[in-house]
């Protein structure tokens, strides 16, 4: 009799910060997956953030503040309000629902937020961020990423400055309560999908692997949070089809899985 849970007998490994993994575990567990916790990317403080202490106190300056990631939000703010009050007039942008719940936490309100398609093109498109001439727009982010957001509104006459406010490295510790060697797991056929939710997070889920997991890792199938990151996937020499996320955040993940694993059922 076939199982009324979606994925039932599905291993599924979450490469999320450890942070942030334990919903979309729950989710997979709910499902009547089993969720494995291997966080391949750690959220990590500056080693020097005098230039953002500096524009905390100059955000008095700014029309719009953009804050990419719920992560941007619990940097920056856990270094804002202890040395000032959020600015009444500075309107607050944010790419997904999640950002919003963030800063929603810290009792600040989110003006302008996409409805769905959770991503910087969604928010992009939005008439708020279309009338941005000579407006001068703070965006809150970790070290790098894309540069879309900026380029765009710079195209639409806004003058932007980067507040970045953490930085994205390898754990340093082997992740979970016992040791987790990944090549292990893939040599032994434990894992049925991967969760990837990040290009970073992918590549170091590449390194992590060695090359005794990196043959194994080019058919193994992936969820991951976009379609960058199937490109990336792509580059890699991944063979399996990447599932892509319909929406960028934990929900869409789990859909891209169960969607991976009814191919799987119709095929047996």
């Amino acid at each position: 009799m076939k199982s009324v849970f979606p994925l039932a007998d599905t291993v599924v490994l979450v490469t999320r910060p450890a942070h942030q993994a334990q919903l979309l575990c729950n989710l997979i567990e709910a499902e009547g997956g089993q969720a494995i916790a291997f966080p391949v990317l750690e959220i990590q403080d500056l080693q020097d953030n005098s230039a953002v202490v500096h524009l905390v106190e100059r955000l008095d300056e700014f029309d719009i503040a953009i804050f990419i990631s719920a992560n941007a939000v619990t940097k920056a703010m856990d270094l804002i309000l202890p040395q000032r009050d959020w600015p009444s007039h500075l309107q607050i942008a944010v790419v997904g629902a999640r950002t919003a719940d963030a800063l929603q936490e810290y009792g600040v309100t989110v003006d302008i937020c996409p409805e769905e398609k959770f991503n910087s093109e969604a928010l992009l498109a939005l008439p708020e961020m279309c009338a941005v001439k000579n407006k001068k727009v703070v965006i809150f982010r970790g070290e790098g990423g894309r540069e879309l957001l900026a380029d765009t509104l710079r195209q639409r006459g806004a003058d932007i400055e980067y507040a970045e406010v953490y930085r994205r490295g390898k754990p340093a510790d082997t992740p979970g309560h016992a040791p987790l060697n990944l090549a292990d797991l893939l040599t032994a056929d434990k894992i049925n999908i991967i969760v990837v939710t990040s290009n970073e997070g992918l590549r170091n889920l590449w390194e992590l692997a060695g090359a005794a997991g990196q043959e194994m890792l080019t058919h193994m199938p992936l969820a991951v949070m976009s379609a960058r990151i199937a490109a990336v996937a792509q580059e890699l020499g991944i063979k399996c089809p990447v599932s892509v996320a319909p929406e960028a955040n934990d929900e869409g993940l789990l859909a891209a899985i169960k969607a991976w694993r009814s191919t799987q059922d119709t095929r047996n």
